[in-house]
């Protein structure tokens, strides 16, 4: 077997996003030796694609915004399915990243007295986002990227982690190859911090990046850890539809924080027919009270008027365009009618400036004069890795994750402008719970065989004659997801989807490419595939099992929310080379903590 390069490290971080880095700055400014792989370029991560805001209860604008009305937010948006200490954590701790960020050098957007300044999203109960503009994610990575590399961070890059190596029962590193060139190296680490992002490749319509193929939830799998929650993946309700080719591209949700309105192709403002009856008080009751609740925002003045309907929650603001789309009252091109024009052209561009670029560039479509087409997109997976909430570690020891690659946080349903704040605070966590744990243990033992092995693996498909077709298969995949495991599902089409899935990694087991190592994006796909194929059967197994809706998983057989379900989260793990899933009992609430809800009606996600 050819030489493979080694390096040792305390921590080896596996991803380059808004967690990876916070990650490895909390744990280089512990003292420990860190590496940072990402598989793509620093500074590429799909948190850029994070628009809109981190979500944090500053009060900046609204003084009586606090954590514990953030937490109450994240529980109800969730359906109680979240991890309380995860979500209690996450608010409370929240404003300290953000003003950590400040520190750091973000450039956020400024109330007159020249404060953090924050918009409404979905979900909120106050104007709760610290913002750039519609740039948020791209600044974060921007800042984070400038302080990592400044600590001296030691960062690989376009480097993929194929297999997590075990020294016992204890994490002992990991194997990788360089994506330019095909070569092959290891790390040794006493600690292995999971930040890879998510899973939306599995679907057809999706707003995430090409990095987005579940690696890090199929690393931690493989190497016995817990998966929860996998059946809750949100889809964004504002993604292009037009043209074809940037099908599912995100329009962020500060669009409607911003006053967009929602119309279908009669001129019908909807949202408001679909809001859920528990929670209808929380939104305006007519249109003039959403116009007196924005006029207020727009000139900076506390009002009593109440958010307008299209400031749901995104799994609900998501089905109800389905709907609309459904029952014939879509726009031309399948979607529905997204409209901030109504507002001055020179607001418009200054509170979103990519959106208005993206829809001009792309599509041919100026935003301040004429509505955007929009629909649901795949976008975001609740699900993952679990977690120990204070210090991020997974069910294997030395084995930490952080941000969309864990679950617990979210619960059922993200609310918009969380998914930020979870990377700072829980990245943060992680890193600093793997160098603790760094800290007690030496280096592993890594088996030569099994390296051996995972390179002879990793060269079967291009010493195969011939064999299946990666991308022919990827897209059997994503058909199979978009169709069956969507917005809506039943028993019959989720059961299906499950031996569609089965069927297609027998078939995976013959993948073909041709061509060499150096620059092979069908030898690359290989592996992505048996990540994607994994994660899409636990994603549909655990959906199989829930027969409730719930948040972001609707069953159409199950149209009700069923208590008992509300105390369990659907747990897989790894028997042999089979998966079983099954549920596993949620952590209650400590008294406290419930009497921050009023009433039970508020129970409702």
């Amino acid at each position: 077997m050819e030489a493979i390069e080694t390096h040792d490290c305390d921590v080896l971080v596996i991803g380059a996003g808004g967690a990876g880095l916070r990650a490895a700055i909390e744990a280089s400014a512990l003292g420990g030796k860190v590496a940072l792989v990402t598989k793509s370029l620093l500074g590429k991560a799909h948190t850029v694609m994070a628009e809109g805001g981190v979500a944090a209860a500053l009060a900046h604008v609204d003084p009586q915004d606090g954590w514990e009305v953030h937490f109450r937010d994240t529980m109800k948006g969730g359906s109680f399915l979240n991890h309380w200490r995860m979500a209690q954590l996450h608010a409370q701790e929240a404003p300290d990243r953000v003003r950590e960020l400040e520190q750091w050098g973000a450039l956020f957007d400024r109330t007159r007295d020249g404060r953090i300044l924050q918009r409404a999203f979905g979900g909120h109960t106050y104007k709760r986002l610290a913002h750039v503009g519609d740039r948020t994610g791209l600044e974060m990575i921007r800042t984070l990227q400038d302080r990592g590399v400044h600590q001296g961070l030691d960062v690989y890059m376009e480097c993929a982690i194929t297999r997590l190596f075990k020294d016992g029962d204890r994490i002992a590193g990991a194997f990788a190859y360089r994506r330019a060139d095909g070569r092959f190296l290891t790390f040794r680490a006493k600690a292995v911090v999971i930040a890879t992002g998510g899973v939306g490749k599995a679907w057809k319509v999706t707003s995430n990046s090409w990095e987005y193929s579940g690696d890090g939830q199929a690393l931690a799998f493989d190497a016995g850890a817990e998966l929860i929650d996998m059946e809750f993946v949100q889809f964004h309700p504002t993604g292009m539809v037009w043209p074809p080719g940037v099908m599912g591209l995100l329009v962020t949700e500060a669009v409607r924080g911003e006053g967009g309105i929602l119309r279908n192709s009669q001129g019908e403002r909807f949202m408001w027919k679909y809001l859920p009856e528990a929670r209808r008080n929380e939104y305006a009751a007519d249109e003039d009270e959403a116009r007196r609740w924005l006029e207020a925002g727009m000139s900076g003045r506390q009002t009593q008027d109440r958010r307008p309907p299209e400031l749901s929650t995104r799994d609900n603001v998501a089905r109800a365009i389905y709907t609309e789309v459904k029952e014939g009252r879509g726009s031309p091109h399948g979607g529905v009618f997204l409209d901030i024009s109504y507002l001055p052209a020179d607001r418009v561009i200054k509170k979103l400036p990519s959106m208005y670029h993206q829809f001009v560039e792309l599509a041919d479509v100026d935003i301040t004069k004429m509505p955007m087409e929009i629909g649901p997109t795949t976008h975001y997976i609740m699900g993952g890795i679990r977690v120990e909430p204070g210090t991020g570690a997974a069910t294997v020891p030395g084995l930490f994750a952080a941000g969309e690659a864990a679950a617990g946080l979210h619960g059922a349903n993200r609310l918009g402008g969380n998914s930020l704040s979870d990377l700072l605070v829980f990245g943060r966590r992680a890193g600093a719970g793997a160098t603790t744990y760094a800290q007690s243990v030496s280096l592993g033992r890594i088996d030569p065989a099994e390296m051996e092995a995972e390179a002879r693996d990793l060269l079967l498909p291009l010493e195969r004659g011939q064999g299946e077709n990666p991308f022919a298969l990827h897209r059997a995949l994503q058909e199979c997801m978009q169709a069956k495991v969507g917005i809506f599902r039943t028993e019959a089409e989720l059961e299906s989807a499950v031996g569609e899935i089965q069927a297609l990694r027998e078939r995976s087991r013959t993948l073909q490419v041709s061509g060499g190592r150096v620059f092979n994006p069908g030898w690359h796909l290989v592996r992505d595939l048996r990540n994607l194929l994994l994660v899409s059967e636990a994603v549909a197994r655990s959906a199989v099992l829930r027969r409730e809706s719930r948040g972001a998983h609707s069953r159409l057989d199950h149209p009700a929310l069923d208590p008992a379900f509300g105390k369990v989260n659907m747990c897989a793990t790894r028997m042999g080379d089979a998966m079983r899933v099954a549920p596993s009992d949620l952590p209650a609430m400590p008294a406290e903590l419930q009497a921050l809800f009023e009433t039970a009606e508020e129970k409702v996600g």
